[in-house]
């Protein structure tokens, strides 16, 4: 967490979040694939450490995250991949497979233009506006989709990495189709992370009095990462911390049947109103907001 200091806020008891064991570390590099020692806890705002990890009755506030089930129903999900497989999946890296609903963009020369953008599917008009039930989401226009496709056949994941911020601003969208799996969050800052006792509902009482004496514990932030469960048809949104400050990753094996995730992103302050270029930005919304786009 670059340049901010270690959290120092209590923390209560948790409740409701069942909290699977890690596996042993099979890999000398510092984030083995899909060893995470933290889970997030939806209920609490908390990454909670795992049961049988060397952080188990530690926890820490993990801001930047909302998560929500069944955000569409068995039917729609059905309807909606039926549709995505009509047009063509373009090989994608990291055996992943695409479809893109975008302007243009040159990331490494900041250069964006609307190109062959038509704007966004149809099907995904339904999907905008059932994002306006939730605060986090207050406001948010996508101007871009991608779908990825992800099967274990392929050895489908992608590795630990931030989408851009230049173009794409503060919130992350995701919706997460036809199986569950786990968004891995890691942090390479060189700062630290404090650390609170947690206890379970369950265990208040015998661990009240330990916990009152405990003193919180500080871990260098590289040495932490905390796993995201993403049940099937749940939505998923990053921001604040958890899109500015840890890196997300999808690893091998938690792709354990066919997956597709449709992102959503939004415009960057420098393409919304007041910034530099919110002419171009305006331009490309009312392109996306028109749900008549095909992958280009």
């Amino acid at each position: 967490m670059s340049g901010s200091p270690a959290l120092t806020v209590n923390v209560l008891p948790h409740q409701g979040c069942r909290i699977p064991p890690s596996t042993p570390f099979l890999s000398p590099l510092l984030f083995p694939q899909g060893e995470d020692n933290f889970t997030y806890c939806p209920a609490t705002g908390l990454a909670v450490g795992n049961e049988h990890s060397e952080f188990a009755g530690w926890a820490f506030p993990f801001p930047g995250v909302f998560l929500t089930e069944e955000f569409i129903s068995e039917d729609e999900e059905s309807e909606i991949v039926e549709l995505m497989d009509q047009d063509d999946w373009k090989p994608s890296q990291s055996g992943r497979k695409k479809q893109d609903y975008g302007p243009k963009v040159n990331f490494k020369k900041q250069r964006l233009k609307a190109g062959s953008f038509i704007g966004l599917p149809s099907f995904s008009k339904k999907i905008v506006t059932q994002m306006k039930d939730y605060s986090v989401l207050d406001g948010f226009l996508p101007v871009e989709q991608c779908n990825l496709d992800y099967v274990p056949e392929r050895g489908s994941a992608i590795d630990p990495h931030f989408d851009d911020w230049w173009l794409w601003g503060e919130r992350l969208v995701s919706l997460n189709l036809l199986s569950k799996t786990v968004l891995s969050m890691s942090c390479d800052s060189e700062d630290s992370i404090q650390l609170f006792p947690s206890f379970s509902k369950e265990k208040e009482l015998s661990k009240q009095r330990i916990s009152c004496t405990s003193s919180p514990r500080l871990v260098p932030s590289k040495e932490v990462t905390v796993a995201i469960h993403l049940p099937r048809r749940s939505l998923v949104v990053l921001y604040g911390d958890a899109r500015y400050k840890w890196k997300h990753a999808i690893y091998r094996k938690h792709i354990e049947h066919r997956r597709i995730c449709v992102t959503f992103r939004e415009l960057s302050a420098e393409f919304s109103t007041g910034g530099r270029h919110e002419e171009l930005g305006k331009e490309l919304l009312g392109t996306a907001l028109s749900f008549q786009g095909r992958p280009v």
